[in-house]
């Protein structure tokens, strides 16, 4: 049988460099991660618990497409409790993990053939979820000056149906001020352009606060996940925020898309936003890792780089080191047994000068990844 056009997308590379990374780790080799952006927590304890009673007291079938009541209620009081917003929880539209809430978000949106801007680097997902819709990713190459967040001007006369960002961002872990929201949401209503916003980083910060687009307009579209700040990568769930006049349509996609989230997950949600000790700990093991990272990546040659204002990413230009940054991380890995993705993943045109360094694990093995990193670098006469 053929295969369709749309189904010729790029694979996602730093899948690839964890199955290499678990065939070293087959092949009797300890390896340091810190390729992949999932957390080494497990989900809270409260959500673990919450489940274990619902496992044994309901058949846990489907729910409603649009979510759990509770779940989306639980929701709309956190843009209250972080940003001061007041969300109609009727907005809220509970998903299978933030990748369907972007296959919902561009099916909603954008026809066939539709222009989609998305800034370099950013996540790789996007551009390949937009070709496989039959879509058009438009890569906007974004500055270091601006740090590698899109600005109005990177699409000024762009012939564009809508504009994604994401702040954190993922790989550079960069955020979006106020002003430089404001600027993006303004540009894209004055063109007539749809505007989504990528949260999921959301409560993983440093010096600030990140700002949702829902503090300064109704007329977009956020997602957000239990992945990130929650721990819950592997239980796919996540939530979009949308205009009221458009939940009738998330309603109808989600039904015949996923029929509903899972309702185990959702359980295991709902438990887990109220379970800040645990949450704020993680936090703690973010903030010291940072640190190890800021200091110890440049000891090991790697200095090029702007410390992330959230998530769990160093970005950095290792240009002046290769110009094959996938031949690069694999060595590494080889050499060092440390997995790091390269910067292909995010930016094709300049991403073989740049690799990723997640941060999201236990502190020990971001401490003893940057030793290793730091004699790969010695032995290769690096530094």
């Amino acid at each position: 049988m053929r295969n369709s056009r749309r189904s010729e997308v790029d694979p996602f590379i730093v899948m690839d460099v964890m199955e290499a990374a678990r065939q070293a780790e087959e092949a009797g080799r300890h390896i340091i991660h810190m390729e992949v952006g999932q957390p080494g927590t497990p989900a809270p304890a409260g959500a673990r618990s919450a489940l274990k009673t619902a496992m044994e007291q309901d058949a846990l079938g489907y729910t409603v497409a649009l979510g759990t009541p509770e779940l989306r209620a639980r929701i709309a009081k956190l843009y209250g409790d972080w940003y001061n917003v007041d969300l109609n929880p009727a907005r809220v539209v509970v998903t299978p993990g933030s990748s369907g809430a972007f296959l919902l978000a561009f099916t909603s949106l954008f026809d066939t053939g539709d222009r989609v801007a998305i800034g370099a680097p950013g996540y790789p997902s996007y551009r390949q979820i937009l070709k496989a819709l039959d879509l058009v990713p438009v890569d906007l190459p974004t500055a270091a000056e601006n740090r590698l967040q899109p600005v109005a001007a990177d699409f000024a006369g762009l012939d564009i149906a809508g504009l994604m960002v994401a702040s954190p961002a993922n790989p550079t872990g960069t955020m979006l001020d106020r002003a430089a929201m404001s600027s993006l949401i303004e540009a894209c209503q004055a063109s007539g352009a749809s505007f989504i916003s990528d949260e999921i980083y959301h409560g993983i910060e440093y010096e600030a606060k990140a700002v949702s687009a829902l503090e300064l307009t109704d007329e977009c579209y956020v997602i957000n996940s239990f992945s990130k700040y929650f721990s819950m990568t592997g239980w796919r769930v996540g939530w979009m925020v949308v205009p009221e006049d458009h939940v009738r349509v998330l309603e109808r996609l989600s039904q015949n898309m996923f029929i509903c989230a899972s309702n185990a997950s959702q359980v295991a949600a709902l438990a887990a936003m109220d379970c800040p000790e645990e949450l704020e700990a993680n936090m703690v093991v973010y903030r010291r890792n940072r640190h190890m990272m800021i200091e110890g990546l440049p000891k090991a040659g790697f200095d090029r780089f702007a410390p992330p204002d959230g998530a769990f990413y160093v970005y950095a230009d290792v240009s002046h080191l290769t110009n094959d940054s996938r031949a690069f991380a694999r060595e590494i890995l080889d050499e060092a047994g440390v997995a790091v993705t390269p910067g292909l993943d995010f930016d094709p045109e300049r991403g073989h000068g740049t690799l990723r360094f997640s941060y999201a694990r236990a502190s020990e093995d971001i401490a003893e990844g940057l030793v290793r990193l730091e004699r790969f670098m010695r032995a290769r006469g690096a530094i």
